[in-house]
């Protein structure tokens, strides 16, 4: 199955009102993705990244409305959400913000697999095989900033152009809350809580979201 792009559930919801089953069949990929992917990964080996391939999550089906958000995923090779076509495949975003409602953004290292180089919000990351794509959203916050949220939501599920799937959270942090940057980011800073008096280096894209969001 595809997906078009766009928003394809809206929230909020709690943790407790998505559900997630795993198919054991893994998404076999035609040879033409197959390719891609290891194109992708070659890519990665030849400017020094890490290029560890290996199996992920990719979003099968789903069922959505006020009240739950219910998704099936299936394994897919990690490597696939690189080419331009995911089929599929999971990623997490967990934006950030403070108590003053500053968001929480940083700047990727160079040598990363996605966005190098540019501003994102908050934490993202593939979801792991067999992981609950909830427990990722907070696991990718602590991993890359060292914090754990006062607050927390599942905000969309969207699908990007290139057929990757994001579902998308919303974390909510103390106040005087410290964050401590991963290796994935050289610098990072809080943007002010109207999207409109954010950086030149804001990426539109993460305007658009965070308008959404807020």
């Amino acid at each position: 199955m595809s997906f078009p792009p766009g928003i394809l559930a809206r929230g909020p919801w709690e943790r407790g009102q998505v559900a997630v089953e795993w198919r054991e069949e893994p998404f076999a990929p035609d040879a033409g993705q197959s390719a891609a992917a290891d194109r992708a990964i070659a890519a990665l080996e030849d400017r020094g990244s890490p290029a560890h391939d290996g199996l992920a999550a990719r979003l099968y089906a789903f069922e959505a409305d006020d009240a739950a958000l219910r998704m099936t995923l299936q394994p897919v090779r990690w490597s696939l959400r690189l080419s331009d076509d995911a089929a599929g495949s999971m990623s997490v975003l967990c934006v950030a913000r403070d108590a003053r409602g500053r968001w929480l953004a940083g700047r990727r290292a160079p040598w990363v697999a996605t966005w190098a180089g540019r501003w994102a919000l908050g934490a993202g990351g593939s979801v792991e095989l067999g992981e609950d794509p909830v427990d990722a959203l907070t696991r990718e916050l602590e991993e890359e900033w060292g914090v754990v949220p006062d607050r927390f939501a599942v905000e969309a599920l969207v699908a990007l152009p290139t057929g990757m799937v994001m579902l998308v959270g919303q974390a909510w942090l103390p106040d005087g809350v410290h964050v401590e940057r991963d290796p994935e980011h050289d610098a990072h800073a809080w943007w002010p809580p109207e999207p409109e008096a954010w950086p030149d280096e804001a990426d539109p894209v993460l305007r658009r979201m965070a308008t959404l969001l807020a």
